[in-house]
Formats: structure tokens, C-alpha cells, sequence
């Protein structure tokens, strides 16, 4: 959610970004938002001029009790009296201005960064930079369920019959091979200095509300039946609600957090759910990192952020790209992003493993996190970044590490997670 005073300084700005994001159903909110606003303030603006008029009158009651003047005291009450209706229709109407300004404030779209390329959708994002020389092998790498098959490691038939589609059961070294992924992925992140956490797996609507958009919830969230609660789609969404309505001491700064859980995620609009395969699936293990900090910084930790993903999945043995997300790709409240991308050996190309967000103060002013300075108190910036999603990263290691015998090798950072197995037969 923007700052209110950028529609009040600039509507042009706020209409340009609009066009960038190629939302110009929006823009008219713009002028509604704005003229709401006048109509708050004008609101605001008697009702205090009538609350301090009937403050002065009040006072005098004494005066004229005092002097006896009882016929005036009586007129005086019957006009205080009056003035409080008239505020109280007053804080009515306030109420009712601020909810619907508020209602519109939450889908006009955040202020995107001017590197942001522009673009009408993901066909249309930047390939920035690779790293790892993508291998094309001279045999056939079977497709990722196909491999698991193998080693007996997936089985959909039984998960169909106890969960549905989009849900799977993973066994013996294909288990192992995840829990070991994600268990490095956790100890990487406290090398580089992170704090770790399990968050909760489940939070109230009003945080849902506070770290995504309407749309992006309807479209991905599990609403537990009976309860104001929702299956996290990713920890981010409890780590940074555990900020709410903070004021985060300065010495504190930056908020460093690597974060476990189980995510939920009904995949609604995407390209379907997998019958074979597990690369899109209703629930899987992600291990997040988030950081909370001065507005200043944010930037330079986007940098590192993405940096850290990049390095973790090339001591996997596995070829990554970043690609810039344009203007169109960004979700509403993201100031700027980026795809980390994995190289597919089978279908020799690339596909998303994680991305890295900065979302600059549009979940802190959503949620109330704040920093305070000698003067003032300010809005802090607020990113993430997906070190591990699997078993989607799963996939990318058995494309990458698959040997022509149907060997797999386990590269060296993983060994001590894997009883020291250097490969799996």
C-alpha cells in the first residue's frame, strides 16, 4: 500500500506506474481516491472545529452556573447538545470515508523501481545473468518422476487415493535427498549469518491481508473452514506478521531471518495440476530467508539476497540464471524481483526455482512496522527470497546430478546429510 500523500502531491506519478504495470482498469481509482480523500479531510477538518467550539462552550457552563445565569446555561447545553450530534454524524461519516479509502489504497499498485524493465507479462522478463555452464549430456535424463521411479522414491498412485491430485508421497533416498536439501539450505543461511526460525503454519486474515494482495490470496491461500485462519503458502507471510504493529528499536536493524515450513498453495489459474510429476503440487517444503530494514539499505539487500540463492544452488552442482521480472510480472505490492531459474538438462532450458523480492514499506505500512528516530517514527522495508523450494528444486538436483548408468551423484556439501554417500545406485 502506497503513502496517501503521494496521491495527494502526485497523482501523475502514481497513474504513470499504473500504465507501466499495465493496469489502466485502475487508474481511474486515482481520482477516487484522491477526491474520497479531500472529503475525509474537509470531514475531519469541521468535526475538530466543532469539538474545540464545544469544548469552549463547556467550559463556560461553569462560569454562567457561577454567576447564576441559569436561563444561559440551559441554552449553552442545548447547543453543546446539538454540536455532538453533529460530531458524532461527523465520526460516522469519517469512519466510512477512511474504510473506503483504505478499501482502494490496498489495489492501487506499490511504486515500482525505475530499473524495473518494462513488460506487459512473464514472456517478457530479462534474462540478467547465468551462472554454471549448462550441460547438455550426450543420454537421455528421463523425466524427473520417471527417475524418482527408479529408485523408488515417488508414489502419486496412493497420494491420489488419500489426498488427490497435486499431492505426493516421496520414500527411502528420494525422502533422504529432500530432508538433506533443506537441511543444508538452513545451515547455509546461519553461515551467512541468519537467524533461525519455525514460524506458525497457519495465520489470521488480517495478516494474510497485510503481507499480499486480495487477488494473489483468493488465488493461492487455504481458508481453514470454521476459523479466521489460512495454510501459509510460504513462511514469509507468519515472519513478517510477527513484526505487526511493531516499533523495531534501530540498534536492531537490519532483521535477518531464515525461516522452515510446509507450504500450501491451491494453484489457482496456474497450468495445472501435475499428474505424474511433482514440479507443481498443493504442498511443499520451502526453507525463506526475510529481512527487515532501513528503507536506505533495502537495495543493497535485494543484491545480496538473490546472490546467496545463486551461490547455494551452484555447490549443488546445479546451473542457475537471474531473470528480471518486468513491470507487468510484478505483483502488486513488489517494488522489484527476480526469478532464479534452474537448468533442465532433459528439456535444455531453464525453470523456476525461487525469487527474491523487495517489497519496500508496502507490507510495513499495511502491517504497522515501524522504526522510530529522535523526531519521528518511519516505515521500514521489508524483502524475501526463496533459498529452497522443494521438490522443485529436487527436480533441477536429479536432472543435474543423473549419471547414464541411473546413478546419481550427491555432490560433496550434501554428503554429511546423506550418511556420507557419495552416490546413489
Amino acid at each position: 500500500m502506497i503513502d496517501i500523500n503521494l496521491i495527494r502531491e502526485n497523482k501523475e506519478l502514481v497513474k504513470n506506474n499504473i500504465k507501466k504495470k499495465f493496469q489502466d482498469q485502475k487508474l481511474s481509482l486515482v481520482d477516487e481516491v484522491f477526491n474520497l480523500d479531500l472529503e475525509y479531510r474537509e470531514c475531519k477538518s469541521t468535526g475538530d472545529n466543532l469539538r474545540s467550539e464545544k469544548n469552549k462552550l463547556s467550559d463556560s457552563i461553569g462560569l454562567l452556573m457561577r454567576d447564576k445565569k441559569l436561563e444561559e446555561v440551559s441554552d449553552v447545553k442545548n447547543k453543546v447538545s446539538e454540536i455532538q450530534k453533529e460530531i458524532e454524524s461527523l465520526e460516522s461519516k469519517e469512519k466510512e470515508l477512511e474504510s473506503s479509502i483504505k478499501k482502494i489504497m490496498m489495489v492501487i499498485p506499490n511504486i515500482i523501481d525505475e530499473s524495473v524493465p518494462l513488460g506487459k507479462d512473464d514472456s517478457e522478463n530479462v534474462e540478467v545473468e547465468k551462472f554454471g555452464e549448462p550441460i547438455i549430456p550426450k543420454y537421455e535424463v528421463p523425466y524427473h518422476a520417471d527417475i524418482l521411479e527408479k529408485i523408488s522414491g515417488l508414489d502419486k498412485e496412493s497420494s491420489g487415493r488419500t489426498s488427490g491430485a497435486g499431492f505426493y508421497y516421496l520414500t527411502g533416498e528420494a525422502a533422504r535427498i529432500h530432508s538433506a536439501m533443506l537441511s543444508y539450505a538452513r545451515d547455509f543461511m546461519i553461515d551467512k549469518g541468519f537467524t533461525y526460525c519455525i514460524p506458525p503454519f497457519m495465520i489470521r486474515e488480517e495478516v494474510v491481508s497485510g503481507v499480499m494482495s486480495f487477488e494473489e490470496m483468493e488465488n493461492m491461500m487455504y481458508k481453514i473452514e470454521g476459523e479466521d485462519l489460512y495454510l501459509i503458502g510460504t513462511s514469509e507471510h507468519s515472519m513478517i506478521g510477527r513484526f505487526k504493529d511493531n516499533i523495531v528499536k534501530k540498534e536492531n536493524l537490519p532483521i535477518t531471518l531464515t525461516s522452515y515450513s510446509p507450504c500450501f498453495r491451491k494453484e489457482v489459474g496456474a497450468h495445472g495440476i501435475e499428474e505424474r510429476g511433482i514440479y507443481r503440487v498443493h504442498q511443499f517444503e520451502k526453507q525463506e530467508m526475510i529481512v527487515i530494514c532501513e528503507p536506505e539499505d533495502s537495495m543493497d539487500w535485494y543484491e545480496k539476497m538473490w546472490a546467496f540463492t545463486v551461490e547455494f544452488f551452484r555447490t549443488l552442482d546445479i546451473p542457475v540464471r537471474t531473470l528480471e521480472c518486468c513491470s507487468g510480472d510484478l505483483a502488486d505490492l513488489k517494488v522489484k524481483s527476480c526469478d532464479i531459474e534452474a537448468w533442465s538438462p532433459r528439456q535444455q532450458k531453464y525453470f523456476e526455482v525461487g525469487s527474491c523480492s523487495n517489497l519496500g514499506e508496502a507490507q510495513a505500512r499495511r502491517l504497522g512496522i515501524r522504526c522510530k528516530n529522535d523526531k519521528t517514527s518511519y516505515f521500514l522495508h521489508t524483502l524475501n527470497n526463496t533459498v529452497l523450494a522443494t521438490p522443485r528444486a529436487l527436480i533441477a538436483f536429479l536432472e543435474n546430478n543423473y549419471n547414464e548408468d541411473g546413478s546419481i551423484n550427491i555432490p560433496e556439501a550434501l554428503r554429511v546429510y546423506m550418511g556420507n554417500k557419495k552416490i546413489i545406485k
